[in-house]
């Protein structure tokens, strides 16, 4: 469906998960790939935290391919909530989620191809909580609205869209019961039914999209749930 041969993608936390899933269709569509992560990997081990890492980083991809077409800040941060989590804590979080995805987008700006595109994974968190979340949720929240920000700084130059997943097992485990059917699509989500959005918001198709944040939940978001609604109690 996607040809991507000879474009270059870069993904920040490609090692698993999401993130591997979104690297592997990238190269199964003819893309070269460089990834980061803390997790070892064949490419680049460095933690997106810290400042210098991301300009060594951006060195090496640009030394070993010349341009970029495609960034996906990808990272996961830390999630710590207002109880436990300290300073440190929240403020790593944020580096992660937040700094580092405009850090690297501004370091590739000037190496950027003619219809480029960076996507960011944000998450449902962005719009709802549990409780003890608050490091992930505010570096969530943050990404979404760097997205449209971007977006609009780079127009003309680079398309910027956000991502954000609800539930998505990376082990594909089938569930059944209420983990399934609190979501209107019947079912918990995959690694695939990210990457393949990811995919089109960097293809031509998505020519016209950019400053967007498109929600992939199974609806979950859109489930409107009562005390005795459905079967649904609330336990105190």
């Amino acid at each position: 469906m996607f040809d991507f041969k000879d474009k270059v993608a870069v993904i920040t936390g490609g090692a698993r998960g999401i993130g591997k899933c979104i690297r592997e269709s990238f190269e199964k569509a003819g893309a070269k790939t460089a990834m980061i992560d803390l997790l070892d990997n064949d490419y680049f081990v460095g933690d997106i935290a810290d400042k210098a890492t991301l300009e060594a980083f951006s060195d090496k991809v640009i030394s070993d391919f010349g341009h970029i077409d495609f960034l996906i800040n990808n990272a996961a941060p830390k999630m710590c909530g207002i109880n436990k989590g300290s300073y440190e804590d929240f403020e790593y979080a944020l580096k992660v989620g937040v700094t580092a995805p405009f850090y690297l987008s501004k370091l590739f700006v000037p190496h950027f191809c003619v219809g480029a595109s960076i996507v960011n994974i944000s998450s449902s968190r962005d719009r709802m909580s549990q409780p003890e979340t608050e490091s992930y949720t505010a570096a969530k929240g943050g990404i979404s609205a760097l997205t449209h920000a971007l977006a609009v700084s780079l127009a003309g130059k680079v398309r910027v869209n956000s991502v954000s997943p609800g539930w998505i097992d990376n082990n594909y485990t089938v569930y059944e019961g209420a983990d399934a059917t609190q979501q209107p699509a019947g079912r918990v989500g995959n690694p695939p039914d990210i990457a393949n959005m990811v995919l089109y918001l960097c293809s031509d198709m998505a020519g016209f999209i950019t400053g967007e944040n498109i929600c992939i939940d199974g609806g979950m978001t859109r489930h409107m749930i009562y005390h005795g609604d459905h079967g649904w109690s609330l336990r105190e």
